[in-house]
């Protein structure tokens, strides 16, 4: 969840954005947010459902997408052809399958806050064409805040002692955890570019769940019911047509995020927490330092290399509407009280004063970054800087070290997106 900026720094970033367009087409840049940021009444709504879960009522909001244009689908029928294929050996020529568009899918509470939103692509086969089908594109992270959180916590674990690049390409795995899952881009994009990456999402609405799944082109078999089992025994062919196992590394499981730490014994590599509710506050029970949630937590988060990172809205306190948008984005703090406090609540109760497996002793780190374009923060809380190292003495080392780490992690994934931005925009360091 997310508060925009005004229009003014919007399009100096996009001017930004532009001039350094990099060697892929990015369908998720900000300069189509135009497309669907608008009203409801803008888009069609194709669901729309009640929440018993603080949400209010939960709806979907299809707008048109410009990209891709329509010269590219056949490309992509190709590919669905070819998967085809390969999952049903001598089937040769026998199914094909037709693009019928792609769509921007929002998430919304209460017809207002927009919880998050992604790119879609609708198909069928030729010889069912009645039967549409939703993939969601797992490459296409459409907010900043969503990509801060990507550059930020895959810079911080590339610059720890456990590099994620050797999870990149399966040779290790590496076990996150998302806390709120909205319509599952975060998750879906990192177990699509980290193959060695296995994911389990914490959501606490079932609505929102089912919202993903029927409307916004989230993969069904990764859904886990409350007994813990798949909600489906086995893949629908069409999803391992479309996802070609990433389904079979997700893990959606419907709970509380509380009970779900205190339940679990799992250790995690990288946490994302982003788990605002329909009145767009972030529970205090997931961030007081005195919570059974935190406590827990980092009981669960790796001892050496563990590293949690948080969406949070900026603080009001440091919002100056008599200065121009433009102005307001060049002198940003990451931090006013409200960040403040509960990036100390994490870092005191997941860092404080450890010491590693080898008995060095290792304070960690920790620091927040403002997102461009929105009035968000990313709050970064690692167990992997300090220990057993004394070369992060300072800001300027520790960024210079997040930015040649982050350049490693755009080319080993592949990312449509610089990090540089992203790390640098606002970066505080903890005291």
């Amino acid at each position: 969840m997310w508060h925009r900026a005004g229009r003014s720094s919007i399009w100096n970033l996009r001017r930004f954005c532009t001039a350094t367009r990099r060697r892929i087409i990015d369908e998720g840049d900000w300069i189509y947010s135009s497309e669907w940021w608008g009203t409801q009444s803008d888009g069609h709504t194709v669901l729309r459902s009640t929440s018993d879960n603080g949400n209010g009522v939960v709806s979907v909001v299809a707008y048109p997408s410009s990209r891709p244009s329509k010269n590219c689908w056949p490309e992509m029928e190709r590919w669905l052809q070819q998967r085809y294929i390969e999952l049903h050996p001598g089937c040769g020529d026998s199914e094909r399958f037709r693009v019928l568009g792609y769509q921007w899918r929002t998430l919304r509470f209460n017809d207002d806050t927009r919880q998050s939103t992604v790119k879609i692509m609708a198909a069928c086969r030729e010889s069912e064409p009645g039967s549409v089908f939703f993939m969601q594109q797992p490459d296409c992270l459409a907010v900043p805040y969503l990509r801060s959180m990507v550059s930020v916590g895959l810079a911080t674990m590339a610059s720890c002692h456990r590099d994620p690049m050797n999870a990149v390409h399966r040779q290790k795995s590496m076990k996150i955890l998302c806390i709120g899952h909205g319509g599952g881009s975060l998750p879906l994009f990192l177990a699509s570019k980290i193959q060695g990456a296995v994911v389990d999402i914490v959501e606490i609405d079932p609505v929102v769940i089912s919202a993903s799944v029927r409307a916004m082109g989230f993969p069904s078999f990764s859904v886990v019911t409350s007994s813990g089992d798949r909600a489906l025994s086995n893949p629908d062919s069409i999803d391992s047509v479309l996802w070609k196992g990433i389904h079979e590394r997700i893990y959606l499981y419907e709970a509380d995020a509380e009970k779900f730490v205190l339940e679990n014994n799992n250790i995690y590599d990288l946490v994302f927490i982003d788990a605002y509710d329909g009145d767009d506050i972030f529970p205090r029970k997931l961030w007081d330092p005195d919570s059974p949630f935190v406590k827990s937590l980092s009981c669960q988060l790796h001892p050496e290399h563990g590293t949690v990172v948080v969406n949070l809205h900026s603080d009001s306190d440091i919002l100056d509407p008599r200065k121009p948008d433009s102005y307001f984005h060049q002198q940003l703090p990451s931090m006013g009280k409200y960040v403040s406090t509960i990036f100390h609540a994490y870092r005191d109760v997941l860092v404080g004063n450890r010491s590693s497996h080898d008995g060095k002793t290792g304070s960690g780190l920790g620091f927040v970054v403002s997102v461009p374009c929105l009035y968000n923060s990313t709050l970064v809380v690692s167990r992997g800087f300090g220990v057993g190292g004394g070369h992060y003495h300072n800001k300027d080392s520790i960024l210079n070290t997040l930015i040649s780490k982050s350049l490693k992690v755009e080319l080993a994934l592949n990312l449509p997106f610089p990090c540089l931005e992203y790390i640098k925009s606002g970066f505080t360091l903890s005291d």
